[in-house]
């Protein structure tokens, strides 16, 4: 090895640099485009998974293991159909010349308990003017591609910017209004309805989509109906209705609550739990 790296030439020596250089760089877009997605779950999963396969042969556990085999000869075929809306905003972004513009750089974690007092100050006046609106609270599963099909925002959270968003027949009212820390990052976003029969007939899509986006993700809904004014929280798939101020606040503040151990930064989802 030690006979080989001295008969390498300065070109060689600049090629393979250059050569290791373009792969970690590959690594790191990789990581900025599934930042922000739920692919970051997917890939811990692949990895344990992976991770399961040597294990099992070790333990000479035979029936696992050539279970897990079957899996992993699966994943080759499934893995473009599981990350594909992540492949064609990679296109998207190399198309339209962003795709090496975005920064690693975090921002702190933001303030949750101003933010849980200003979405609950918006809920209460909203609620007493029957304005119907939809909130969507980002934990650790990343909701970029729900908040592309809105209008992006990324404005400081407050309660009246909250209000105004919900004015009927305003150009944001229709749709959900997606919160990342202390952040308002899009407003009118689509979000995906629940198939779960749960909701029942009288509720309307603004609760189905709530129900769905915490089907789809860890994220937290609040949702105020516009026909009687009572305020709801959608968490894990499960709706929590006609709360009252001080019964929202406590469950945002048990939801949103930060984890308290350290994780790695690069898949850090750099907002409050």
């Amino acid at each position: 090895m030690f006979a080989f790296l001295q008969n390498m030439t300065p070109l060689s020596w600049f090629l393979s640099v250059a050569d290791v250089a373009i792969v970690a760089y590959g690594i790191y877009r990789l990581f900025l485009l599934i930042r922000g997605t739920r692919a970051i779950q997917l890939i811990k999963g692949i990895i344990l998974l992976l991770l399961a396969v040597p294990v099992s042969s070790w333990l000479r556990l035979n029936a696992t293991h050539m279970v897990l085999k079957d899996i992993q000869t699966m994943l080759v075929v499934a893995l473009p159909i599981v990350f594909q809306p992540e492949l064609r905003r990679a296109l998207e972004q190399l198309g339209q010349g962003r795709f090496f513009s975005e920064s690693l750089l975090r921002n702190e974690p933001a303030d949750v308990a101003k933010t849980i007092d200003e979405v609950a100050r918006a809920c209460d006046r909203l609620s007493r003017s029957r304005t119907g609106a939809l909130f969507v609270l980002e934990r650790h599963t990343g909701l970029n591609e729900y908040a592309a099909t809105g209008t992006p925002l990324d404005a400081v959270v407050s309660s009246q910017l909250l209000e105004n968003i919900f004015v009927p027949n305003t150009p944001l009212h229709d749709g959900a209004c997606i919160i990342r820390g202390d952040r308002v990052i899009a407003a009118a976003a689509f979000l995906p309805l629940t198939d779960s029969a749960q909701p029942g007939s009288e509720l309307g899509s603004r609760h189905r989509a709530a129900i769905g986006i915490t089907e789809q993700s860890d994220a937290v809904a609040v949702a105020v109906s516009e026909e009687t004014g009572w305020i709801s929280v959608a968490v894990e798939g499960r709706l929590f209705r006609r709360l009252e101020d001080r019964t929202l606040r406590e469950m945002l503040a048990r939801y949103l609550k930060p984890r308290q151990h350290t994780s790695i930064r690069l898949w850090h989802r750099g907002a409050p739990s």
